[in-house]
């Protein structure tokens, strides 16, 4: 699970290309939890929480761009 700390670090590039890997992967594992393959259900959870956590810093900096705009 990557902090978000580390993701503040991130460009915006970084940013978006961290939520899309992360987005295929909870969509993996949706899959696997429909097919009744899934190990780890809680991997589902964590997964929600990173990508609404790179969603929140995305927003954060919109934000920051209009204040000084």
């Amino acid at each position: 699970m990557t902090k978000a700390s580390e993701l503040r670090e991130m460009n915006d590039e970084q940013l978006s290309f961290a939520l899309q890997e992360t987005q295929k992967e909870l969509f993996q594992l949706r899959f696997q939890a429909a097919t009744e393959r899934l190990d780890a259900p809680s991997n589902i959870k964590r997964l929600r929480r990173e990508i609404a956590r790179i969603q929140t810093i995305r927003r954060e900096r919109e934000l920051s761009q209009q204040k000084t705009a």
